[in-house]
Order: structure tokens, then sequence, then C-alpha cells
């Protein structure tokens, strides 16, 4: 006979309150996924590497058309509150101080992949970002672009439904373009390097 166990989905507002007592540090590296606490896979050099440099790239591309907010919280319902590597925001002059971001204000998500971690959660940051891009399709992320920087390739999802993407497209070389600004292309060999 097999039990099953009982999982209690923790909200946002549950979540912020294990900080204040003390049983989450703010500087933890964790996040919350559709209910679940989840410990974030560790930050590779290539990773950081690929990150500082899309930093750059949209900050000097986009200017003020745009907020750039790097592993920052972003609120997609009651339950989840994840940390995308890297956002562009619709601009507001509080810069999110009244609250995190959301799917309406989110233009575009980076999540970057480095499977050259040798460890365990080199294999869960894969299964993870396998799950992640359907739920922000069902949350109503309008694009999502997938930076893998060991396979060198960038995949750009668009057209969101209710747990995937219409248009999925992959990228090894030559110029992509953000939907919200199709006058200003990045090329992928910058975007990796």
């Amino acid at each position: 006979m097999s039990t099953q166990l009982l999982k209690r989905q923790f909200s946002i507002q549950d979540y912020h309150h294990m900080v204040v007592a003390g049983i989450l540090s703010e500087d933890e590296r964790v996040e919350l996924i559709q209910g679940e606490i989840v410990q974030m896979s560790p930050i590779g050099v290539r990773h950081a590497s690929c990150v500082k440099r899309l930093i750059k790239l949209f900050s000097q591309s986009l200017g003020d058309r745009v907020i750039v907010a790097v592993q920052d919280p972003i609120e997609l319902s009651s339950f989840s509150e994840p940390q995308p590597d890297l956002a562009l925001l619709q601009p507001r002059g509080d810069f999110y101080a009244a609250g995190h971001p959301q799917p309406e204000d989110i233009l575009l998500l980076v999540e970057v992949a480095d499977t050259t971690i040798e460890s365990d959660f080199a294999e869960r940051t894969l299964c993870e970002r396998a799950m992640t891009i359907p739920w922000y399709a069902s949350s109503g992320i309008t694009e999502v672009w997938l930076v893998d920087v060991n396979q060198q390739v960038v995949e750009i999802f668009r057209e969101p439904t209710d747990n995937s993407y219409q248009s999925i497209q992959k990228f090894q070389i030559g110029e992509i373009f953000i939907q919200a600004f199709p006058d200003v292309g990045f090329t992928v060999e910058k975007i990796l390097g």
C-alpha cells in the first residue's frame, strides 16, 4: 500500500512572512514556484557573464524605453514569485516600488541555461527550464528567450497559449528582435559572446 504525501502550497504572503519571521533569509537563493519554495541553481561563470552581457546590450540599445530587471522577483499569481535571470519591464516612475511586476508589465523574460555546471543542479536546471516555459505561457508572458550558453543557441518563445507558445524559434547565428521593439536588433553572436 502506497502513501501519498500531502503538500501545502504557500502563497506569496506566506512566503514573505517566512522572511520576516526569519525562516528564510532575504539573501537565500530560493523562489516561490506554484506554491512550492524551490532552491535556485548556483550561478556559473558563463551564466553570470551572459547575464552581464545582456544587461549591457539591452541598456545601451533600449535606454529609457525599458527597465532592465536582473534576477528580481516577478508576481505571476498568488502562488508564484519567480526570479528570472532578466526581465525587460514597462517603464514606471516608481520603478515598481508599489509592487513586483506582473505579466502585463513584462515585455521580455530571459532565462540563461548553463548546462556545463557539473552537479545535480545542472540536470535540475534543464528540467526546471522545461517546466518554466509552459508556466510562463499560461501566465500570459508574451515573449521568453532561453539562452543556452553551452549549446550556443537562443530559443525564442512567442504567442502564448494556455500552456505553451505557438511560435518557437532557435537561433545560432543572425539577428533577432524583441517583439515589443522590432526596430532594435541583437546579433546572436553578441548575446552569446
